[in-house]
């Protein structure tokens, strides 16, 4: 098969702009407010389970029914961010989603609530694969590890500040609801700024300079010129599930979130029912936990940034941070069930997040394992298996809890989906592209 090869344009002497790093900033702070939109049901939990009556198992589902539609949705997000572009599909889907989040607040009783989470699993799940997008036209390949945990570390960073801003709403505001209502308004005015500051590609940008320009199309063409990345396939994305490394991805991304939505969701009822904290030592705990996460997320994408910047081979990099990653959160979250003291409890869930949420390092290969013209499907795609196990996890929980009074079994659940997440992210060749052209 012939095919266009693109020239690196001369390099500049101009000192570059970082525009691409900042794209990844405002996501970083975007996907945070998903995540505090997320978080927040968990904090109110405790709350809403009164006023609701809710038993564990409808709890389960309440938790559970937001990764329903956002599962459903990875895919149709992943292909339109391919066919309209990131920045006008990520400001519908920010407007959609503080739309969802504020009739969470208004919801009546449970199957109102039910439907709006619903609705905003749908309004965010475009937001991974428009990332993966951007990662895909805004980076080189040897920065993506670094913009992909940049990116995806909004979940941790969310989750830990969402803990004490719902917190702190709800004890001046006087009730979950009140809460909910100002998150809402502060996600509307996020797509504004997504409308202000994103753009697709960077010669699109207005603050991007020539040098910078320069420097990431230079880049890409040596990447096209080695890859064929500029070849656009024609094939349906139903073409890469021939391949192992596909189901290898798919499957170890779904088991590590596996081991984090379960701690997102039930983490804090965790710790009020079985470790005895009350309203304000959770919100303390859990962002001490999730920050924690946060910090390790972003040390990962330094780690790997520096070391293939030194010229360590993908596979190489890839597997030892995300084997590390996954040997140690698997230890951790299997040593909470055994131990007595709160306090040390949390330290190892604290541990748990740094080292499992290496994870974000996944975020890389949708810009990395296929060309860029389906960088945005294939992001989908692997976000999809994670939201299944969004869906599972905390159904699962839930009837654990319910059946068992005990949160020990579900904690060897989340033990198993570490190991999974080891076992398959050491079999991921990371330095071949899938040869689906």
């Amino acid at each position: 098969m012939s095919r266009d090869t693109a020239q690196p344009p001369p390099v500049s002497t101009q000192k570059r702009t970082n525009i691409r790093w900042l794209t990844f900033v405002v996501l970083l702070f975007v996907g945070a407010l998903s995540y505090i939109d997320r978080i927040s049901l968990s904090v109110g939990m405790p709350l809403i389970v009164k006023e609701f009556d809710l038993d564990p198992r409808l709890q389960g589902v309440l938790l559970s029914c937001f990764f329903w539609t956002y599962a459903a949705f990875q895919i149709p997000g992943g292909w339109l961010a391919d066919k309209i572009g990131p920045r006008k599909l990520l400001t519908i889907a920010l407007s959609l989603w503080s739309l969802f989040q504020l009739l969470t607040g208004l919801a009546a009783n449970f199957v109102m609530m039910l439907l709006a989470r619903l609705g905003l699993g749908a309004a965010e799940a475009p937001q991974y694969p428009t990332g993966g997008k951007l990662s895909a036209l805004w980076l080189p390949e040897k920065d993506r590890a670094r913009g992909a945990v940049l990116m995806d570390s909004s979940s941790t960073l969310g989750a830990a500040i969402g803990s004490l801003v719902v917190t702190a709403l709800i004890t001046w505001l006087g009730g979950w609801r009140e809460a909910f209502v100002v998150v809402a308004i502060a996600t509307a005015g996020a797509g504004g700024v997504i409308w202000w500051f994103i753009r697709d590609h960077p010669r699109e940008h207005p603050m991007a300079n020539q040098a910078e320009i320069d420097y990431i199309e230079r880049e890409h063409a040596i990447e096209d010129e080695r890859d064929g990345a500029l070849v656009t396939s024609k094939k349906s994305a139903a073409g890469f599930m021939k391949f192992k490394v596909f189901w290898f991805m798919g499957i170890g991304f779904m088991a590590a979130n596996m081991l984090f939505y379960g701690l997102l969701t039930f983490g804090p009822l965790y710790l009020y029912q079985s470790r005895g904290l009350n309203i304000q030592g959770l919100a303390g705990a859990t962002f001490a936990i999730y920050f924690s996460g946060f910090v390790g997320e972003n040390f990962a994408g330094w780690i790997a940034q520096k070391w293939r910047q030194r010229g360590a081979s993908a596979n190489l990099v890839m597997r030892t941070l995300l084997g590390i990653s996954a040997a140690i959160a698997t230890a951790s979250i299997f040593a909470v069930a055994f131990v007595a003291d709160a306090t040390v409890a949390i330290i190892l869930l604290a541990v748990t997040l740094f080292f499992g949420r290496f994870l974000g390092l996944y975020w890389s290969l949708p810009g990395t394992l296929t060309v860029r013209s389906r960088a945005g499907v294939l992001g989908g795609m692997m976000n999809l298996f994670s939201n299944v196990g969004g869906i599972i996890i905390p159904l699962i929980v839930g009837f654990i809890v319910s059946a068992t009074g005990s949160y020990f079994i579900a904690l060897m659940v989340f033990a198993a989906c570490g190991f999974i997440y080891l076992l398959c992210s050491l079999a991921i060749d990371y330095s071949r592209k899938l040869p689906l052209v």
